[in-house]
């Protein structure tokens, strides 16, 4: 058996004993890029090594393989790529100010760390910073709003409850901050955090709080039931970034000329788009959504290159700003 299949082999073992079901011939399929035929014979080569593998099946005739003896897995430790790959978690969630998760992710690190010799821990970490740097994690300079990370970690706790959460609020027309009682449902992160939750003394509708102007906020102990038709990735998705406003929610087309459709067609400017090329190698862009703002201060880095064809209201508002002064894309 080659290293590479041996390698692979021992991810397999992974995967059947994390998984709650374990796993079927299709996730093999589908995770190491093989045909049926393979999966087959990589899960024969499992037995062998493993015995105390588990075949089973849900109510149908689809087999799944689940392996619960995994003293020899645990002896693998960490490899360098996967260090790597949770540095750059780490990372991520410290540039999203997601602090909360980039102290959980901090902590599974150390603890993965830890199973390794000390030589082999020094490797890996260099080996993890030298990719990062390489890749720009080192360092990401540009603007963000910031927040503080202690209320951050207070809106996750109330989260999980789900707990009603009082915060010290000062709204655009607020003199001052003043204390609120909210129910939390998400948040939503972009050029600015937003905390998304419900006012239970005031009406139904959901609200945006952006977190830069919480002071702080404290969990309380009123447990509440959340709104079972409520769906944070649906409720993201009406809007361009992160500010939601339901009076502008509106049809936007938005064409982009020859030269920038290449560039275009990799961007995903919104998660419910569609694209259209045109005959003459223009491309269209169209979803739904709100913030046109949003839309403006990202369209201005187009230059002249795009053209809002829908709604009138943002067509109005770049009007004049966009020229071919800028002529590298984004």
């Amino acid at each position: 058996m080659s290293y590479r299949k041996a390698q692979e082999l021992l991810r397999l073992a992974g995967m059947c004993a994390s998984r709650h079901r374990g796993v079927c011939l299709q996730d093999i399929v589908t995770k190491f890029e093989v045909n049926q035929r393979t999966a087959q014979r990589m899960v024969q080569a499992l037995k062998e090594v493993f015995p105390s593998l588990e075949p089973h099946t849900h109510g149908g005739r689809q087999y799944w393989w689940k392996l619960r003896d995994i003293a020899l897995i645990s002896m693998q430790g960490i490899y360098d790529d996967e260090l790597v790959a949770l540095e750059m978690s780490v990372r991520r969630a410290v540039l999203d100010d997601a602090h909360s998760q980039a102290e959980v992710l901090q902590r599974l690190r150390e603890r993965f760390v830890a199973t390794l010799p000390a030589a082999a821990a020094r490797r890996a970490e260099v080996d993890a910073e030298a990719v990062l740097e390489a890749q720009g994690y080192a360092c990401r300079p540009g603007p963000k709003v910031k927040t503080s990370p202690k209320v951050t970690s207070v809106i996750a706790a109330a989260l999980k409850g789900p707990c009603r959460l009082m915060i010290s609020y000062q709204g655009k027309h607020d003199p001052a901050p003043r204390e609120r009682i909210v129910e939390p449902y998400g948040m939503l992160l972009g050029t600015r955090h937003y905390l998304v939750a419900r006012d239970p003394h005031k009406d139904d509708q959901f609200r945006q709080f952006r977190m830069d102007r919480i002071f702080w906020a404290e969990v309380t102990p009123e447990w509440f039931v959340k709104d079972e038709g409520f769906d944070l990735e649906t409720y993201a998705a009406r809007a361009f970034g992160s500010f939601h406003m339901d009076a502008e929610f509106s049809r936007v087309i938005w064409r982009f000329d020859p030269a920038a459709a290449v560039t275009a067609r990799e961007f995903e400017f919104h998660p419910k788009q569609r694209m259209v090329d045109e005959e003459d190698g223009r491309l269209i862009v169209s979803f739904d959504a709100s913030g046109l703002v949003e839309m403006a201060w990202h369209l201005y880095k187009w230059g002249d290159a795009v053209e809002v064809i829908e709604p009138p209201a943002l067509r109005e508002m770049v009007a004049g700003l966009q020229n071919n002064r800028i002529s590298v894309l984004p």
